[in-house]
């Protein structure tokens, strides 16, 4: 995998919770821990419904932010899966070339 690709996911992943967490606790007026609970709760979408966004601009807001969040959040995750697997499949080729070899024969 590409690191520059996966950096900027990460990058654009953060750059998401940052700004989401900024916007709330500007527009709704909740706390930074608030805003950061909200953000990454909606991202990730568990949406306990402890915060509501109560201004017309902020449900306006989420909409958006999830449906863009939601794709690099997806995004993201399956890029850890993909890395993960592509870790396991160089893993099990070493094993198997390691379990093919054979030690030479003693006269």
């Amino acid at each position: 995998m590409n690191n520059l690709y996966f950096s900027s996911i990460i990058m654009a992943l953060v750059a998401i919770i940052v700004s989401g967490t900024v916007f709330f606790h500007f527009v709704e007026g909740w706390g930074w821990i608030d805003s950061y609970f909200f953000t990454v709760v909606t991202l990730s979408t568990v949406g306990y419904g402890e915060l509501v966004p109560a201004t017309p601009l902020g449900r306006i807001a989420t909409t958006i932010f999830i449906f863009v969040g939601l794709g690099v959040f997806a995004l993201a995750i399956q890029q850890f899966a993909h890395m993960h697997v592509k870790k396991r499949e160089k893993h099990a080729e070493w094993l198997m070339s390691h379990l093919r070899h054979t030690p030479p024969q003693r006269p």
